[in-house]
């Protein structure tokens, strides 16, 4: 007989510890991809669950990608969904340490307040992740909301100034070219 607690979440775990190109994992990041309650994803959660606290929260730091989507018909972004799909992560015994908000608009100070307040997440740590015209884009937006910043905070690392002149080079490329090619 095969349980899913603990032989499917210790399969999981024992993934995340796996690093072939080292013989000692310095830092992993692991996404747990789907939504929220959805059964599919309950294993890997518990997973996760059961990882910090076998780390230590000092050393595992959890952020939830949530939507926040935008009513055209009331002209208002709505942070329910997100509060309830934090809510869900809680039940299960995950408190998300960094919130990045999916959302076509950009979030003012009073949304992030809000967040913060109903998702138990200090303000700081509510990142807005606006769509963008070019994926590459998208790094350039996290610097830009301090994501790095706040997640070498979190884990208690130094954090390096980032250059990123060649990355930003290659974005206006892309947005700008010059040339055709056939």
């Amino acid at each position: 007989t095969v349980q899913v607690i603990p032989h499917i979440t210790n399969e999981i775990k024992s993934r995340f510890y796996r690093n072939f190109t080292s013989d000692e994992t310095h830092i992993a990041i692991i996404e747990v991809g789907g939504t929220v309650g959805d059964i599919e994803s309950q294993p890997f959660l518990e997973a996760i669950r059961q990882f910090q606290h076998e780390v230590g929260h000092e050393n595992a730091i959890l952020i939830h990608v949530t939507l926040i989507p935008y009513l055209k018909a009331s002209g208002e972004l709505k942070t329910k969904p997100t509060q309830a799909s934090v809510k869900e992560l809680q039940g299960m015994g995950i408190q998300p340490d960094i919130l990045v908000c999916r959302s076509d608009y950009p979030l003012d100070d009073g949304i992030k307040r809000k967040i913060a307040q109903f998702c138990n997440v200090d303000r700081s740590r509510v990142i807005q992740n606006l769509d963008a015209e070019v994926l590459y884009e998208v790094p350039l937006m996290m610097e830009k909301e301090h994501l790095a910043q706040v997640v070498c905070e979190s884990l208690h690392l130094d954090c390096p100034e980032p250059d990123l002149t060649d990355w930003t080079e290659m974005v206006e490329n892309l947005r700008h070219p010059t040339q055709e090619v056939t």
